[in-house]
């Protein structure tokens, strides 16, 4: 294990030496509380790391984890973890702002999201696993040459969420969503 991470670390210090290399994330906290029930407070921690191979096209990877439910099981809140390669290219560049669309897939494992009933079954508490392919627009505003507030606006493709269940059906979605679930803000640091 010690020899994969020092591994890894080496492979980061020689690519942010090409200076091409960006890295930042997001961080997003929410409190709701709906009529007879508790207050639910939910959070993400999302790093990312990208690799700019020329001035359209970049590849990178978001890695976090958080605490909330996925849409479809209206559940309690339950801590995840996520991981999403993309390809990132950028259509508009300006001095001050960048137009881009980031393609590429994800997966999200809900640790015990409370998941009661499924297909009319009660199992208990159980996890979720969650698959997502498709594309999320996105502008950057650069504050200097080497630092950019970026943000992720929806997503358009496909998801598809299915308890960690024997029996249990996938729920598939196609589409396009812009509500308040699919927007992120964060910074980015370009080496």
């Amino acid at each position: 294990m010690k020899k994969i991470l020092l591994s890894f670390a080496v492979a980061f210090v020689s690519l942010a030496a090409s200076a091409q290399v960006y890295v930042g994330g997001s961080v997003g906290i929410a409190s709701s509380k709906t009529d007879g029930a508790d207050a639910v407070t939910t959070y993400q921690f999302l790093p990312e790391v990208g690799y700019n191979i020329n001035g359209d096209w970049a590849i990178g990877t978001t890695l976090g984890w958080g605490k909330g439910n996925p849409v479809e099981y209206e559940t309690s809140a339950s801590n995840y973890v996520k991981v999403a390669p993309y390809a990132r290219y950028t259509f508009v560049r300006s001095k001050y702002v960048n137009a881009f669309v980031d393609g590429g897939f994800g997966y999200t494992h809900y640790n015990s999201a409370g998941v009661n009933s499924v297909g009319g079954v009660n199992y208990g508490p159980t996890s979720v696993n969650q698959w997502e392919a498709g594309l999320r627009p996105g502008l950057a505003v650069n504050l200097s040459p080497k630092v950019s507030f970026v943000s992720h606006i929806g997503f358009v493709g496909w998801k598809s969420t299915k308890a960690d269940v024997s029996g249990a059906k996938a729920s598939n979605v196609w589409g396009a969503s812009l509500n308040g679930n699919n927007i992120t803000f964060g910074v980015y640091y370009n080496f």
